[in-house]
């Protein structure tokens, strides 16, 4: 098994990322390197938060995962360093403050849904238990009807038919 420096490891990984985007069977053909090697590569990479698309050359295509860090990764950029990070990404400005903005309304958007659904679950609660409160009164009441025709059933037998009057 081939030992590789880091260094020739980065450059590898780098021609993953934007502007190249190439894929991992792309540069394996062209380097004699094991595809099953790039892709752990690419994992390590991504796990110490270097941002590689999935090979996909319109940024628009790219997962979810990959424009959330790369959102992370520019949060703290100024103006011109946001520009500059763009030029050597091969991105737009406006593509990378677009999707903050999706982040940050995503955010939003679960805070107000949780926040809809404990309301509409609390009135379901509401309505449950008013539906238990009035089920228990029409139950007593029919326990109360039902005892009252047997003890007028009983008094028949006992002492007769009143009905005849």
């Amino acid at each position: 098994m081939a030992k590789y420096s880091e260094e020739f490891k980065l450059s590898i990984i780098k021609q993953m990322m934007p502007p190249q985007n190439k894929t991992v069977s792309i540069l394996s053909k062209e380097n004699g390197i094991a595809e099953q090697t790039l892709f752990k590569w690419k994992r390590e990479a991504k796990a110490k938060g270097i941002v590689i698309t999935d090979g996909e050359a319109q940024s628009e295509k790219w997962s979810t995962h990959d424009k959330f860090m790369i959102v992370v990764e520019t949060a703290s950029l100024n103006a011109a360093e946001l520009s500059e990070y763009c030029r050597q990404k091969g991105l737009y400005v406006e593509q990378v403050e677009s999707w903050r903005d999706a982040c940050m309304q995503a955010n939003g958007g679960v805070a107000e849904e949780a926040s809809r659904l404990n309301k509409e679950s609390k009135e379901k609660d509401k309505e449950i238990k008013k539906l238990q409160k009035e089920l228990k009164r029409k139950e007593e009441a029919l326990a109360e009807t039902a005892a009252l025709i047997v003890l007028r059933k009983k008094a028949q037998a006992i002492w007769g038919d009143d009905e005849e009057e």
